[in-house]
């Protein structure tokens, strides 16, 4: 099942690519069906799955290379389950809202499907070489969505983007070839490689870990290392800024959990200045976004102070916090993929970003104005939301941890409400309306809802979900219990 789940996004991509027909419906239509598919695939893993069960299910493996000890090995526990889980839910989102894709539809769903691919291949593998080929495998169909479709300086962008991600990716790669070499049974499997990195040194593991951080702190992004951020969201379509900020960044913070399973002594050594790192992305980031005109920008920064909880909720290495960070990585991916797909679908009919402009929204086009207003009460994390379950876990565990120096995280959720506020106060202002728009069609807002409906969902009934990654973040939060 692991198998098809990865490759069928492939199989849509080449479809994609010969489909004789050459009207954009029928093109949708196909990519609605492959994107479908893919959810059903996933609903079934989640059916199979039990919470209480083995740590690693739906195990197996294929020699890729035996001689270097590299395997194609596939399984999933909680938290990979969860993020394939976001992933294909995502996808069918971005799909959804890009029936009237402008520009190369062709292009754009083969893209988006082989980016869909190496997504559930990063969270799905078990072995550290095929995690770093799916996790390079990213970057291509995402550079070519950012430099053939995106705004007017996607190319800067897309470089900004690859340039970064790539070069972080360098640092990952000699960090897993040193513990390659620590390996037991040398070879790449993400068991064995853990158990030989647990068995090494505290200042050889922090070695390694510097290289990992680097490539999951790119992508997640932590500051300073989020330069490619900002930019690669204004520029990017809307539907890929949905992958990019509702997947993309997840991955790191999902790196980082793995390693944690690996270099433990590394992480309890670091443990404080992740925290400082964590507060200075969360501060940072919100302030930025308060200072924002432009709504996608501003969104763009409310993740950089987003990712910041999840790496605070990582730190802490306690339940309380591991859980809420993975809550976190699933509430906010919701939550930023409704405001993308809401600030995208504005800026496709006005071709502004500018805040001024939408004053009175309200009475202009009320679909949107509820949509946005409904999408930064969520990122706030407004009770009944998912976002509230997720910080809530966070802020326990960082206080469990480090007491009242979690007044910070507390700041910094101030600052969120604030510019979340300052926006929803310009939709209810009676301005002269300068932009003529009509508002969200039904399948706009079939999308909007699906998402609406799961930050509700997960806030009122979270049980779910902390029973899917109960067991794996108690696993994490185990190796630490003694420290």
């Amino acid at each position: 099942m692991l198998k098809l789940l990865v490759f069928m996004p492939v199989l849509g991509a080449c479809l994609l690519a010969v489909f004789p027909g050459r009207g954009q419906q029928s093109l949708w239509r196909l990519a609605l069906g492959f994107a479908l598919a893919s959810l059903l695939l996933t609903v079934l893993l989640a059916w199979s799955f039990d919470p209480l069960g083995e740590a690693v299910q739906m195990y197996e493996s294929r020699a890729w290379n035996a001689r270097l000890g590299s395997y194609f090995a596939l399984g999933i526990d909680g938290i990979s389950l969860a993020m394939v889980m976001l992933t294909a839910f995502l996808s069918l989102v971005a799909v959804l809202v890009s029936r009237n894709m402008p520009g190369s539809g062709r292009l754009y769903f083969a893209l988006l499907f082989l980016l869909q691919s190496a997504m559930f291949g990063v969270f799905t593998a078990r072995d550290w070489s095929l995690f770093y080929v799916f996790w390079e495998a990213t970057l291509i169909p995402l550079f070519f969505m950012i430099d053939r479709l995106g705004g007017e300086n996607r190319q800067r962008a897309a470089l900004n983007f690859f340039l970064y991600t790539l070069g972080g990716s360098v640092f990952m790669l000699v960090a897993l070839l040193f513990l390659y070499d620590a390996a037991p049974g040398h070879s790449f499997a993400m068991n064995d490689m853990a158990e030989g990195g647990r068995a090494l040194p505290q200042n050889m593991q922090l070695l390694i870990f510097a290289g990992l951080f680097i490539g999951f702190a790119v992508k997640m992004p932590i500051v300073p290392l989020h330069g490619w951020l900002p930019l690669a969201h204004v520029e990017a379509p809307s539907p890929v800024s949905i992958l990019l900020s509702g997947v993309l960044l997840k991955m790191g913070a999902y790196g980082l959990l793995r390693a944690a399973e690996t270099l433990p002594a590394a992480f309890v050594a670091v443990q404080g200045w992740l925290a400082m790192l964590a507060l200075l992305s969360l501060l940072y980031g919100a302030l930025l976004a308060w200072r924002q005109q432009d709504l996608k920008s501003m969104v763009a920064y409310s993740s950089i102070s987003h990712m910041g909880v999840v790496l605070l909720g990582i730190a802490s290495l306690n339940l309380n916090g591991v859980t809420g960070a993975v809550l976190q990585m699933v509430a906010h991916g919701l939550a930023a993929a409704l405001l993308f797909l809401v600030v995208g679908l504005l800026y496709r009919r006005t071709h502004s970003r500018d805040l001024a402009d939408y004053d009175g929204l309200l009475g202009r086009a009320p679909r949107f104005a509820f949509f946005i207003a409904f999408g930064l009460l969520a990122a706030i994390g407004l009770p009944a939301s998912a976002g509230f379950i997720a910080e809530l876990h966070v802020l326990v565990g960082a206080y469990q941890r480090w007491g009242f120096w979690v007044v910070a995280l507390g700041i910094a959720m101030l600052v969120g409400a604030a510019y979340g506020l300052r926006v929803i106060g310009h939709l209810h202002r009676p301005a002269a309306p300068t932009v003529q728009l009509h508002d969200m069609t039904r399948t706009e807002t079939t999308a909007a809802a699906l998402l609406a409906g799961a930050i509700v969902a997960l806030g009122v009934w979270p049980m779910p979900l902390l029973d899917l990654v109960g067991s794996s973040t108690a696993r994490i939060a185990a190796l630490f219990a003694g420290g």
